[in-house]
């Protein structure tokens, strides 16, 4: 990634809308860049304290340590696409050396360390399709299995952290009353089949709001 925005001009704007009541979410790729932004964020929550201000990282790629407990001091969340690790296991080694790749989309550790972590899929950069996002989390293709998460934490980053980080946890995330009926109905259930076989679930039927708006062909 590249810095597309002067780092004085990108502070002060940061600042105005966190002191305008603002949510923050800043892209930034790389372990300079993520580095930079929760110093920056620190900066601001010293200067202007907020509780629950819910300011946000998109893609948050190449974490160290000292930066994960950085954004777990300052409340800040790891908003990321789990997918691109499907598209680019094949070639981090080679780009980014051994010893970094260890940083690469790190979930277990970030989890670990009590960051919310929320997911998306960057589309249409990557495929839509949540299920792939899932399986990625489970298995990450071997690259780095260590920071492979169970499936019970990958599906909490696609509903309820979700939810969380967009302020909609109080109608969004969960099968609740008084919630929005948002939700699938799969095939299998995705806590009980083995995590290789995660990118094959089925959406049999689709609900927004309680009203089905997809239901898959029979003989599909």
């Amino acid at each position: 990634g590249f810095l597309v925005i002067n780092e004085n001009v990108l502070y002060e704007r940061m600042k105005a809308a966190h002191e305008l009541g603002y949510q923050i979410a800043i892209h930034a790729i790389g372990d300079k860049a993520n580095r930079m932004i929760v110093n920056m964020y620190e900066k601001i929550l010293n200067e202007s304290p907020r509780p629950d201000h819910r300011h946000r990282i998109e893609h948050a790629s190449m974490l160290t340590e000292d930066v994960i407990n950085d954004m777990k001091k300052l409340g800040l969340i790891a908003s990321c696409q789990p997918s691109f690790l499907n598209s680019e296991y094949t070639w981090l080694e080679k780009r980014l050396g051994k010893q970094r790749c260890k940083h690469v989309y790190p979930y277990k550790s970030l989890i670990s360390a009590g960051v919310l972590v929320a997911a998306g899929s960057d589309c249409p950069v990557e495929d839509p399709n949540p299920i792939l996002g899932l399986h990625a989390l489970v298995t990450r293709n071997g690259f780095i299995p260590e920071e492979c998460i169970p499936i019970e934490e990958a599906l909490k980053f696609y509903t309820v952290n979700a939810a969380m980080a967009s302020f909609q946890e109080h109608v969004r995330g969960s099968i609740e009353i008084g919630k929005m009926a948002d939700l699938v109905i799969l095939d299998k259930n995705p806590l009980k089949v083995p995590p290789n076989e995660i990118k094959n679930l089925r959406v049999l039927s689709t609900f927004i709001r309680g009203k089905r708006v997809y239901k898959a062909d029979a003989d599909s």
